[in-house]
Order: structure tokens, then sequence, then C-alpha cells
């Protein structure tokens, strides 16, 4: 056989079975994003119009996630937060509004004290759906709620809904959300 035959044969081959890696790679890539990030990667997908697109977002999501240093919370801390919540929580009864706005800033606090910048909320809710993509749209919901409260034009139940979202949230940051931490290298 010639050098050119099989070259004609190993080229195509090599082709076919470069598209088969790429394509498995690509499979198990979306699968595994769309499993950490749960409804957030079809959110995402539809944010950006695009698989691809979102995918790469997703994963740099993931990236910037891991050069955070998230740590779990020491137990009397933990503790201390949990009773702070059941202040504001105690709180909705007479204040309504300014209940979900302290728990608003009781979730940011934990949020800072667990390791995650706080100052912007497009960053924060980016930085959050890496471990916590089935909880998160519990805070954007409770976070609009309390936006519309800040102008007194949230209802009794769109506040109570709004408690209950920051709690989901809450429970999962407070808990560590159930996930294991790394172990410095």
């Amino acid at each position: 056989m010639s050098t050119g035959t099989l070259l004609a044969i190993i080229i195509p081959v090599a082709v076919v079975l470069a598209v088969i890696a790429a394509a498995a790679f690509l499979g198990l890539r979306r699968k595994r994003l769309r499993e950490r990030f749960g409804p957030e990667y079809e959110r995402t997908v539809e944010d950006t119009g695009s698989r691809l697109a979102a995918e790469r977002d997703l994963s740099e999501r993931e990236k910037h996630h891991d050069a955070l240093d998230i740590k779990p919370l020491p137990g009397d801390v933990r503790d201390r937060y949990s009773r702070d919540w059941n202040n504001v929580q105690g709180e909705f009864v007479d204040r309504p509004e300014d209940a979900v706005q302290d728990a608003d800033l009781l979730v940011t606090s934990l949020m800072r004290e667990r390791g995650y910048p706080t100052d912007d909320l497009a960053q924060r809710i980016r930085d959050l759906s890496v471990e916590h993509g089935r909880t998160i749209e519990h805070y954007r919901a409770a976070h609009e709620v309390n936006q519309l409260s800040m102008k007194h034009q949230a209802t009794t139940e769109q506040l109570r809904g709004a408690m209950v979202h920051y709690r989901a949230l809450f429970d999962e940051l407070l808990s560590d959300g159930g996930q294991a931490h790394r172990t410095p290298a």
C-alpha cells in the first residue's frame, strides 16, 4: 500500500475519532454542568440564547468560584446565625417589611462570613449558583420582593413568600449546602 493510500485512510479515521471524542467530551461536560447547576443550567441557556454560550458562562462561574475561599462555619457562629434567623422570623408578625429587609441583610452577612464576595448582586448570584444552583431562584425571588418592600409595594403574601425563599438559601448556607469542602493542599 502506498503512503498516499495509507494517508487517505488514516486521516479521515483520525478526523472521525477526533469528532467522536469532542462530542463525547461536550456531552459529558453538559451532563456535569446540568447536574451541578440544576435549574440554573436551563435559565442560563435561556438567558444566553445558546447551550454553548451558557456552558462557557457556567464554566467561568466555576473557575471564579474555585478561586474563592469558601469556608464552613464554626459551630458557635452557626448557632448565632440560627438565633438571628429566629429573631428575624419573630419580627415578621409585627413588622413584615422590616423582617424581609433584615432577612436579606442576614443572608448577605452569612454569605460574607462563608467567604462569598457580597458587593455586587449579579456576581453574588453567579457565585452562589455554583454550589446552590437548585436554590438560587429562591434568592432571586426573595430579593425582588425585598426591592418592592423597600418601596412599600409588596403584599403581605409576597413578604411571607420572600421569607420562605430567604430561608431556603439561608438553610443551605448555614449547613454548608451539604457540600464537601476542599481541604488545603
